[in-house]
């Protein structure tokens, strides 16, 4: 059994009200995550989020580095007005919008590992919450953008399953997907990538949510089909500092959360072996990614999740995106109405 399971059970978190931390996510830009978690409501949890990396945006010397015009459409009631397009307008008596490379219609999966390991948590929340709130801040932040948004959850086995829309309550839909699901077992990673590769007709972003503490020989298949099919792959690797320092100090009875099998060890004298086969395990990770083209970005869960966000955006500026559809839409012949 790999020691890198044995690990604690997190406690649970007491929820607050919203309205206090939503209060400080108006006054600042990142949110710490025990602040961030306290926040009952996820969606409210991802739109503080969102909001404040938006503003951060706003107020920043790189606001605007990635995006990159592409084409136009209508006007819509909520549209930012600062990219109307005004020569446009007095030509055509429409209001017509600048759409940018950002904003172009994209179909992304959230895939969401909620097996046993996921409830390990060492600072009042666990992985899963983490999880849940990182993919629900991505999809809000796609739904603003009107890009088709879909959730599929598992454990050992498939849980809830949505697929990518943009419509009326479907981003609704998505976060109660997300929030009511629970944490099963073991982990079994092929399933779920097998199911998007069989549902997934047209290319899209598949975006993965896990600790990753599965045989790399789960991965190396199902990945480098979902890539061999088109689709643009993110893993979102998440972890608790605890297991990644190990800096238990008192020897302990430690638990495998998805077995339920016990072991009382002495933290000082297994740290450098745990460390190493970490490391390792790390490092085969890395490498199978490189050799997919799957993008790879550790997560903390101590890291605040609007810089999660600002690498997303940052990542996409600088590859070119096979899943990510340009509009064949155009402006208008300046000879009639639109």
């Amino acid at each position: 059994m790999s020691i890198l399971k044995r690990i604690f059970r997190a406690p649970q978190t007491t929820a607050v009200e919203a309205s206090t931390v939503a209060g400080q996510a108006a006054s600042r830009v990142s949110i710490d995550p025990q602040s961030l978690m306290k926040i009952r409501n996820l969606e409210l949890r991802a739109k503080s989020v969102v909001d404040g990396f938006l503003n951060g945006i706003h107020r920043s010397p790189w606001h605007g580095f990635s995006v990159e015009f592409t084409d136009y459409r209508q006007y819509s009631p909520g549209d930012d007005v600062r990219y109307l397009d005004w020569k446009l307008f007095a030509r055509q008596d429409r209001y017509y919008i600048k759409r940018f490379e950002d904003e172009t219609n994209l179909r992304c999966y959230l895939v969401a590992d909620l097996s046993a390991s996921m409830e390990f948590g060492s600072l009042g929340f666990s992985k899963a919450d983490y999880a849940r709130t990182a993919l629900a801040t991505l999809g809000y932040y796609l739904s603003l953008q009107r890009d088709a948004v879909g959730l599929l959850t598992f454990d050992e086995t498939i849980g809830e399953y949505l697929p990518p829309r943009y419509r009326p309550g479907h981003l609704r839909r998505v976060m109660l997907g997300l929030e009511r699901a629970t944490a099963g077992k073991r982990t079994d990673l092929a399933p779920p990538l097998q199911q998007i590769s069989r549902l997934a007709q047209r290319r899209g972003l598949v975006v993965l949510a896990s600790d990753l503490l599965a045989p790399i020989d789960d991965l190396q298949q199902q990945l480098g089909y979902l890539r061999s099919q088109g689709h643009e792959v993110l893993v979102w690797r998440i972890l608790d500092p605890a297991e990644v320092n190990f800096e238990f100090s008192d020897a302990k009875m430690f638990e495998d959360m998805e077995s339920g099998k016990r072991l009382f060890v002495d933290p000082v004298s297994v740290r450098k072996n745990y460390l190493d086969k970490f490391q390792q395990h790390s490092q085969q990770l890395s490498e199978l990614c490189n050799q997919q083209g799957v993008d790879l970005q550790v997560m903390q869960t101590d890291r605040p999740l609007d810089e999660a966000l600002l690498d997303y955006v940052k990542n996409r500026s600088r590859m070119q995106t096979p899943g990510h559809r340009r509009s064949n839409l155009s402006p208008p012949a300046s000879g009639g109405r639109a």
